[in-house]
C-alpha cells in the first residue's frame, strides 16, 4: 500500500512539473512575440507605399523649409500620392501648421483620421495627434 502511495505522489509530482514546464514555455512565446511585435510596429516613413522615390528629394526640400513647405509640395504633388505616406506627410503638414494657423491644422487632421482606419499603419500616430487636435 506504501508503494502505491509512493507511486501515486511520483506520478503527481512529474505531472506537476510537466505543467510546470508548458507554462513556462507559454509564457516566455509570448514575451518574445509581444518584443516581435513592437519591433515590427516601428513605422518608417520613408518606407511607407504611397509615394514614389523620386519625390522624395521634393519632400525633403519641402520639410527643410516648414509648413510653408509642405503646404506648396502637397499642393503640386498631392494628386500622385496615396495613403499611408500622404496621410503621414499631412500629419507632419499639421504639426509644422499648428502654430500659425490651428484651425487649418484641425481640419488637416479631421481629413487625415477620417480616411485612416485601425489597420493603417499611421493608426498609432494619429491616435496619439488626437488629443492635440480635437
Amino acid at each position: 500500500m506504501t508503494k502505491l502511495i509512493a507511486l501515486t505522489i511520483i506520478i503527481g509530482v512529474l505531472y506537476g512539473g510537466w505543467e510546470l514546464f508548458l507554462y513556462w514555455d507559454r509564457v516566455k512565446n509570448e514575451e518574445e512575440t509581444t518584443k516581435k511585435v513592437a519591433v515590427s510596429t516601428v513605422v518608417v516613413p520613408e518606407q511607407l507605399p504611397g509615394m514614389t522615390q523620386a519625390l522624395e528629394t521634393s519632400l525633403q526640400a519641402a520639410q527643410r523649409q516648414g509648413a510653408a513647405g509642405y503646404r506648396n509640395f502637397l499642393k503640386t504633388y498631392g494628386h500622385a500620392l496615396q495613403d499611408p505616406r500622404k496621410g503621414w506627410i499631412e500629419m507632419d503638414y499639421c504639426v509644422a501648421l499648428s502654430r500659425e494657423n490651428p484651425s487649418e491644422a484641425k481640419r488637416i487632421f479631421n481629413s487625415v483620421r477620417e480616411r485612416t482606419g485601425p489597420s493603417s499603419p499611421i493608426w498609432k500616430r494619429v491616435k496619439e495627434l488626437e488629443k492635440t487636435y480635437q
